[in-house]
C-alpha cells in the first residue's frame, strides 16, 4: 500500500493573533488524530503544525490512500429470537441481515456465543477500508468544527448566495498526498495546490505547491513566508538577541508578547528605534506596557535591568532600506509615551490620601457596597493581624488606607494593569516612606503562580488581610468557583494566602484568620468559614502534589486540617522521610488498626495507664518503649524538627507487632481491657503528632 506525506492548507484572511497558536495546534492534532482513528495514518506518524497570519496547515507522515480492511463481528440479537424451532432464520434475523448489507446465504455461517445472559448469534464480516478522499473529507470536516475559534464571523461566498460561518474568511484549500491532489471541499473551496505567500514579497504569486514535502520551502523561497509557527518564533528570537546585542543592550523577556507578534508577520525582520530620553523620566512599567501593549515592541533594558530609550521593533517586511519603517514607528509611539508622561504629572498633582474619598463613589460589588467600604473591612482585618504578629500598627493602616486609591488615577484608568505599581510611585513622591510605598505596591502579590511575596512585614500584613477580605465577602455570598469557572481569581487569592503563611512562617492561626476577616462585614455576608477553609486545603493539596508529594502523604498532613499552615512543609518533608523507612509499612498498618480499636471502644477511653495491672511481658515491653521513645520523639517534635520526631517512631516496630501478638487488648476483664486501651491511646496519640500515618496504609 503507497505510503506517502499528506499536506493540508486552509488559506485565510488575517487570523487573529492571540488565538493563532492554538488554532494552528488544534487544527493539526484534530485532523491528524481522525486520521488515525480511520487507518489512514499510523498511531507513530510524525505530524507537524503549521500556522501563520494567513494559513493553518499540517503535514502528516506516511499515509495511505486506503484504509485496511477489518474484520469485526456484530452481535445480531438471541438464539431464540433469530432463529425458529426447526433452526430456520426468524424474519427479524433477515431483517437484520438485510440492514448490514448481507442476506440468508450468512445464516450457515453465524456463529453462537453467550454475552454472559443468553446465547446470541454472531456475524463474522469485513469492512472495507475508508478511502484518503473519503476520510480526509470527514477529518478536515471534524478539524475545523472542532478549532477553539474566539468568535465566528459570517460571509458571503463568491457565488453571492451560499453563506458560510467560519474564524475569518477562506480563500483557499490544498490537499497533497504527495504530489497528488486529494479531491476534497470546505467552505465553498475544492482542494487544489495552490495558495499564496507574502503579500507585498512573494516571488511568485500563486504559488503551487508541488508535493506535501516541498510545501516550508517553496513558501519560504517563492513565497517569502516562514509558515511554522515554531521556526518564526524562534527566528524572531534570534534576530531579537542579535540586534539588542549589538547595541550593548538585551530585550525584554514576555513570552505572550513574543506569540503575539509570531502570529503578526510572515517574514519577520527585526528593527531598533528610539525616543526622547526625557521620557525615561516616566517609570519604566508605564513605558513597557505602552510599548508592549500598543505598539507591539520589545523595550531594550541595560545590564542593570533598567529601561533605555530605545526599543526592537518587529516588521513584516524586509526593505533594502529600511529607514522610513524605523521613523514611522518611533513617530508612532511617541504621542504613547506623552499620554504616560501626561498622565503621570497630572496624577502627581493630586495625593493618595485625597483619592481615598473618591473610593466611596466606585462600586466593588452591588451585595458588597463600595470600594470605600471594602478598603475600612481591609484596613480592620490589617490590624488585627499586625497587632499578633507585633507589625508596625500604624504604617499597616496607612498602606491599607491607601492602597487601592491608585484606581481613582489617569494612568491606572488608561493602564489597569498598573495597580498597585503606580500606587508605589505615587505614596514615594507624597513621602510616605519606601515601607509603605512598597506595601502599597506589593499589596496584590503573589499575582500569579511564581510571583514573587511582598518585599516587607507591612506589605505581608496588607496583603493578607486583602485577600482574605476578598475571599471571605465573596465566599460570604454565594460567590463560590465551580469546575473551570473562577471569575474573581479565589483559587490564586487562596493560594497567594497560602503561600504567605508558609513562606513567611506566618505563626497565625488560619481559622483564627477567617473570624477575624469576616468580623468587619457583621450581616452583610452569611457564615461561610466551613467551606471556605475546606477551599483553602483543598488548594494547598493540589500544591503539595504538583511539588511532588504524593496523595498519601499529602492526606496524611491534612487530614487533622492543620491551622498553622507554617508547619505543614516540613510535616509533609517528614513524612515522605517517614515513608521511605523499611518500618514505616507496619507501624502504619498498626496505627490504621490501633484507630479502628479505639473508635470501636464503648465509652471514652480515658485514664493514666497502670503498669501494675500488666501481666503480658509485651505490655510492659510496649509501655516501656513507648516512654522511651516518646521523650524522644516529642523533643525533636517541639524543637521543629518533624522528620527526626517521625523517625524516631520506627523503634516501635518490634514492641507493637509483639504486643499485638501477644495480647488481647478487649479482655473480660474491664480494668485490663481499660488499661490496655489507655495504652493504645497514648501510642496513637505519640504516633500521630505530625500526622495521620494510618493514611499512608494501603
Amino acid at each position: 500500500m503507497s505510503h506517502k506525506n499528506l499536506l493540508v492548507e486552509l488559506f485565510v484572511e488575517e487570523l487573529p493573533p492571540k488565538a493563532l497558536k492554538r488554532l494552528g495546534d488544534a487544527f493539526a492534532s484534530v485532523l491528524a488524530d481522525s486520521l488515525r482513528s480511520q487507518g489512514l495514518a499510523t498511531a507513530h506518524a510524525s505530524v507537524k503544525s503549521f500556522a501563520s497570519p494567513r494559513r493553518l496547515a499540517v503535514q502528516i507522515a506516511d499515509v495511505v490512500v486506503q484504509a485496511a480492511d477489518q474484520s469485526v463481528q456484530q452481535k445480531l440479537m438471541p438464539v431464540a429470537v433469530g432463529l425458529d424451532a426447526d433452526g430456520q432464520p426468524t424474519m427479524a434475523l433477515l431483517k437484520k441481515l438485510a440492514a448490514l448489507g448481507a442476506d440468508a446465504s450468512a445464516v450457515p455461517g453465524l456463529k453462537r456465543q453467550s454475552d454472559g445472559k443468553a446465547e446470541v448469534l454472531m456475524l463474522d464480516s469485513v469492512i472495507k477500508g475508508v478511502s484518503l478522499a473519503a476520510g480526509l473529507q470527514k477529518a478536515i470536516d471534524e478539524a475545523l468544527a472542532k478549532l477553539p475559534i474566539p468568535k465566528v464571523m459570517a460571509y458571503q461566498l463568491a457565488d453571492g448566495w451560499r453563506t458560510v460561518n467560519f474564524v475569518r474568511p477562506a480563500h483557499k484549500l490544498v490537499a497533497l498526498h504527495g504530489a497528488d491532489v486529494v479531491p476534497v471541499a470546505v467552505l465553498g473551496m475544492t482542494a487544489g495546490r495552490e495558495t499564496h505567500g507574502h503579500r507585498f514579497e512573494a516571488r511568485v504569486d500563486p504559488v503551487v505547491i508541488r508535493d506535501a514535502d516541498s510545501y516550508s520551502a517553496q513558501l519560504a523561497e517563492e513565497g517569502a513566508v516562514i509558515a511554522s509557527f515554531a521556526d518564526r518564533r524562534a527566528e524572531i528570537v534570534r534576530q531579537l538577541t542579535e540586534a539588542a546585542a549589538k547595541a550593548g543592550l538585551k530585550p525584554i523577556e514576555d513570552e505572550a508578547l513574543l506569540d503575539e507578534v509570531t502570529a503578526l508577520v510572515e517574514r519577520p525582520n527585526v528593527l531598533i528605534g528610539q525616543f526622547e530620553s526625557e521620557f525615561l523620566e516616566v517609570p519604566q512599567e508605564c513605558l513597557i506596557l505602552t510599548m508592549k501593549a500598543n505598539q507591539k515592541y520589545f523595550p531594550l533594558l541595560d545590564a542593570a535591568g533598567k529601561l533605555t530609550n530605545k526599543f526592537l521593533v518587529v516588521s513584516n517586511i524586509r526593505p533594502d532600506d529600511a529607514s522610513a519603517i524605523v521613523q514611522g514607528n518611533e513617530r508612532v509611539v511617541r504621542p504613547r509615551l506623552a499620554d504616560a508622561k501626561f498622565f503621570f504629572d497630572q496624577d502627581r498633582k493630586k495625593s493618595l490620601t485625597d483619592r481615598v474619598g473618591g473610593l466611596a463613589k466606585v462600586v466593588y460589588h452591588n451585595k458588597l457596597g463600595t470600594q470605600g467600604e471594602r478598603v475600612e473591612r481591609v484596613r480592620a482585618i490589617a490590624r488585627a493581624i499586625a497587632t499578633k504578629l507585633g507589625v508596625d500598627a500604624g504604617q499597616v493602616d496607612t498602606a491599607a488606607q491607601l492602597a487601592k486609591a491608585d484606581l481613582l488615577t489617569d494612568m491606572v484608568g488608561e493602564f489597569p494593569e498598573l495597580q498597585g505599581i503606580m500606587g508605589g510611585y505615587y505614596a514615594k513622591h507624597d513621602k510616605l516612606g519606601d515601607t509603605v510605598a512598597d506595601a502599597i505596591e506589593d499589596h496584590y502579590k503573589p499575582r500569579f503562580a511564581g510571583d514573587a511575596l511582598p518585599r516587607n512585614d507591612v506589605g505581608v500584613v496588607v496583603a493578607l488581610a486583602d485577600k482574605l477580605e476578598t475571599l471571605v465577602g465573596l465566599f460570604g455570598i454565594g460567590q463560590i468557583p465551580t469546575g473551570d469557572k473562577d471569575p474573581f481569581a479565589l483559587r490564586r487569592h487562596a493560594l497567594g494566602v497560602i503561600r504567605m503563611l508558609i513562606e513567611r512562617d506566618l505563626a497565625l492561626r488560619l481559622d483564627e484568620l477567617l473570624q477575624e476577616a469576616a468580623a468587619p462585614f457583621g450581616a452583610l455576608i452569611s457564615d461561610a468559614s466551613a467551606a471556605l477553609a475546606g477551599f483553602i486545603f483543598e488548594r494547598l493539596a493540589s500544591s503539595l502534589r504538583e511539588q511532588g508529594f504524593s496523595a498519601q502523604e499529602v492526606d496524611a498532613v491534612l487530614s487533622y486540617r492543620p491551622q498553622y499552615l507554617r508547619h505543614v512543609a516540613k510535616s509533609v518533608v517528614a513524612v515522605r522521610a517517614f515513608a521511605a523507612l523499611p518500618e514505616a509499612p507496619a507501624l502504619a498498618a498498626a496505627n490504621k488498626r490501633v484507630g479502628n480499636i479505639l473508635k470501636k471502644a464503648e465509652g471514652e477511653v480515658n485514664g493514666k495507664v497502670n503498669s501494675a495491672l500488666f501481666n503480658v511481658a509485651a505490655e510492659q515491653a510496649l509501655f516501656e518503649a513507648l516512654n522511651t521513645i516518646g521523650q524522644k520523639a516529642d523533643a525533636a517534635y517541639e524543637a521543629g524538627d518533624y522528620t527526626a520526631s517521625l523517625q524516631a517512631l520506627a523503634a516501635l516496630r518490634a514492641p507493637v507487632d509483639a504486643f499485638f501478638d501477644g495480647v488481647m487488648v478487649n479482655a473480660e476483664d474491664p480494668a485490663l481491657r481499660n488499661n490496655r486501651l489507655a495504652l493504645l491511646s497514648q501510642l496513637y496519640a505519640a504516633m500521630n503528632r505530625v500526622a495521620d500515618l494510618a493514611k499512608l496504609s494501603a
